[in-house]
C-alpha cells in the first residue's frame, strides 16, 4: 500500500504544478485516469480477505432504508442518533468515541428506516489511514448520506469529507454522467459530441482510454462533460447517493447567523443536544430517500395475499418502495417472489390511476400512497 501512497502523492503533486488550460487538459486528463485507477487498489485490495468493510463495520442491511452519519470525531453523530432512535451509542467529550458501527432504527411516515453512526472520519481515510477505508466502505451501501458538521467549523471539514467521500467513488447529490460508452472489438475510438464540449476533445478521450488500455470504443457525450465525467464511466464502480449536511450545535450561534445558514443548498441547522429542529430534518430525510408507500386494503379478499403460514395478514402497515421502482411487479417481489407467477391482474386507487379502482398489469407504475389488491390466477 505504501508504494501506492506513494505514487498517489507523487501524481497529485503534479497536478497542483500543472496550469489548467486547453494546452494541458489531456495531459491532466491522464493523470486522473492514473489516479483513479490507483485509489481503486485502494478500494479493493489484491488477494483475499481485505475488500470488506471489516470487523465490526458490518452491519446487516434492514429496513427500507439505511442511512449513514458521518462526520469528524465529537461532532455530534452519536447524540443525534441516540435522540432520534433511542439507540444508545457512548457518547463522552472526548474525541473518537465511537469505535464500530452503531445500528439504531427509526420509524417515519410508516417506513422503517435504519441509522448508521459511523466512527469519526479523519482526513486521509480515502488513503487508507486509520479505519476511514472501513467506514467508507459501509457509506457505499446507504441510501443517504448525512455529513453532520459542527457549526462553528463548518467549510473546512465540508470540504476534506467531501474529499474523502469523492476519493472512495462516492459522489453527493449528482447523477450519472451522460455519456455513452460501449466497448468493441476493432474500429478505434469513435467519439461523438451532442453537445460543445469545454473540456474533452478527441485527444483528451483517446489519452485517458488509452491508460485503461481501451483502444477501441464508442464514446457519445450527451452533456458538456469533464475528464472526471470519463473516467466515473470508465471506472463503473461509483455510487451516486443524496446528502444531507447536517449543521449541528445552532444553540452557540445567533439567529442572524442561523438565517444565512438556512440559504446554503442541501443544509438542515439543528441542535442534536436540544433536539432542536428534529423534524425539520426528518422531513428533508424524507425528501431525499424519495421513498413510495404501497398500502393494501383493509378488508381481507382471500384470492388476493399470499401470507406466512400461521399469520394473519397486516394489512394496515405499507409495503415501502424506493423511488426507482415502483412497478406493480417490483410490489409483488417485495411481498413474495412467487407472487408474480401466480399474477391475474391487480385493482388500484389512488394518484396513479384515473379510476378508483382500476384494474391494472405488472407494468403499471405506483405512486405513493396508492392502494392496490393483488388478483392471483
Amino acid at each position: 500500500m505504501s508504494s501506492t501512497l506513494a505514487k498517489i502523492a507523487e501524481i497529485e503533486a503534479e497536478m497542483a504544478r500543472t496550469q489548467k488550460n486547453k494546452a494541458t487538459a489531456h495531459h491532466l486528463g491522464l493523470l486522473k485516469a492514473r489516479l483513479a485507477k490507483l485509489r481503486r487498489e485502494l478500494i479493493t485490495p489484491k488477494g483475499g480477505g481485505g475488500g470488506g468493510p471489516g470487523e465490526g463495520f458490518d452491519v446487516a442491511k434492514t429496513g427500507d432504508a439505511r442511512i449513514g452519519f458521518v462526520g469528524f470525531p465529537s461532532v455530534g453523530k452519536s447524540t443525534l442518533l441516540s435522540n432520534l432512535a433511542g439507540v444508545y451509542s457512548e457518547v463522552a467529550a472526548y474525541e473518537f468515541t465511537t469505535l464500530t458501527t452503531v445500528p439504531g432504527v427509526i420509524r417515519y411516515k410508516g417506513a422503517k428506516i435504519q441509522l448508521l453512526d459511523l466512527p469519526g472520519i479523519i482526513e486521509g481515510a480515502k488513503d487508507g489511514k486509520g479505519r476511514g477505508r472501513q467506514v467508507i466502505a459501509v457509506a457505499r451501501t446507504c441510501n443517504l448520506i448525512l455529513i453532520v458538521l459542527d457549526v462553528l467549523k463548518p467549510l473546512g471539514h465540508k470540504k476534506i469529507i467531501e474529499n474523502e467521500l469523492e476519493g472512495f467513488g462516492i459522489r453527493l447529490n449528482s447523477k450519472p454522467p451522460n455519456i455513452g460508452f460501449k466497448k468493441k472489438d476493432k474500429g478505434g475510438i469513435n467519439l461523438t459530441a451532442t453537445c460543445p464540449q469545454s473540456e474533452l476533445d478527441a485527444e483528451t478521450v483517446k489519452s485517458i482510454l488509452a491508460e485503461y488500455k481501451i483502444h477501441n470504443a464508442d464514446v457519445t457525450l450527451r452533456s458538456d462533460a469533464t475528464a472526471d465525467d470519463l473516467i466515473d464511466v470508465v471506472e463503473g464502480n461509483r455510487v451516486y447517493i443524496p446528502c444531507i449536511y447536517v449543521l449541528n450545535k445552532i444553540d452557540q450561534i445567533s439567529i442572524e447567523e442561523l438565517d444565512i445558514i438556512y440559504k446554503v443548498p442541501h443544509c438542515v441547522p439543528i441542535s442534536a443536544h436540544h433536539r432542536w429542529n428534529f423534524d425539520d430534518l426528518l422531513e428533508k430525510i424524507w425528501d431525499y430517500l424519495k421513498l413510495v408507500r404501497i398500502r393494501q386494503p383493509l378488508f381481507p379478499l382471500c384470492s388476493s395475499y399470499t401470507k406466512p403460514k400461521g399469520q394473519l395478514p397486516d394489512y394496515t402497515s405499507p409495503v415501502v418502495l424506493p423511488y426507482s421502482r415502483t412497478t406493480v411487479e417490483d410490489f409483488c417481489m417485495k411481498i413474495h417472489k412467487n407472487l408474480i407467477k401466480e399474477f391475474k391482474y391487480a385493482l388500484v386507487w389512488g394518484l396513479s390511476v384515473k379510476h378508483n379502482p382500476q384494474k391494472v398489469g405488472k407494468d403499471h407504475t405506483l405512486e405513493d400512497e396508492d392502494v392496490i389488491q393483488i388478483v392471483k390466477k
